[in-house]
């Protein structure tokens, strides 16, 4: 399942917000065994020392199985591992800085120009979407298929789909230009994760 940086494809597991380590760890090693091949951890209002403490366990866990570790925002200048900007987490200025010598991942919605400019300053991939209703970004604009396909057009590096998406339309982002798609609650709120990671993870194969 090791992947390359420059190769980003596949099932993209966005962790949960979970002050409980240990079910944190034991739902992300269950999409894992179900063929989610990279993770961003993304928290929001855990303290900094349970985020720590997360992030090391859930590193390990990432090397057993060959995959990258994303952390959500560019403001732990300590994280010498991957990371992911939004829109208020770092300026286009700083992601040249950001990207030397880690993997770094840019949120860019609708906005290819945006997107180019990622890819210019040494970005890994990038991200659009919603591309679809989402419990975590309900206020977020929609993304049309037509933009994805545009984005593949004038982009080398992959491009994430993210925003609602369920297995069963995978698919048609592939086809449109998506190499991988960025899943939370539709993979780890499942009754059965391992197996809604081989679901998603099928459509790669």
């Amino acid at each position: 399942m090791s992947i390359e940086p420059g190769e980003i494809r596949g099932l993209y597991g966005i962790t949960p917000e979970l002050s409980d380590t240990a079910e944190l760890l034991r739902r992300v090693r269950l999409a894992f065994l179900g063929g989610m091949s990279v993770l961003q951890y993304r928290v929001k209002s855990l303290a900094i020392s349970l985020r720590r403490q997360q992030l090391c366990q859930l590193r390990a866990l990432c090397d057993e199985f060959g995959a990258p570790l994303i952390l959500n925002d560019g403001g732990h200048p300590e994280w010498e591992g991957g990371v992911h900007v939004g829109l208020e987490d770092a300026r286009p200025e700083e992601w040249h800085q950001l990207a030397h010598g880690r993997l770094l991942g840019v949120s860019c919605y609708a906005d290819l120009k945006r997107a180019q400019a990622a890819e210019e300053a040494g970005a890994a991939y990038i991200a659009l979407g919603r591309f679809f209703p989402s419990s975590t970004k309900p206020e977020a604009a929609p993304v049309t298929l037509e933009v994805l396909r545009a984005s593949r057009t004038h982009l080398r590096i992959p491009i994430v789909a993210i925003g609602g998406i369920t297995p069963d339309r995978v698919a048609e982002l592939r086809a449109a230009g998506a190499d991988a798609v960025a899943v939370l609650s539709g993979l780890f709120d499942a009754p059965d994760i391992t197996s809604r990671a081989r679901e998603y993870a099928a459509n790669f194969e």
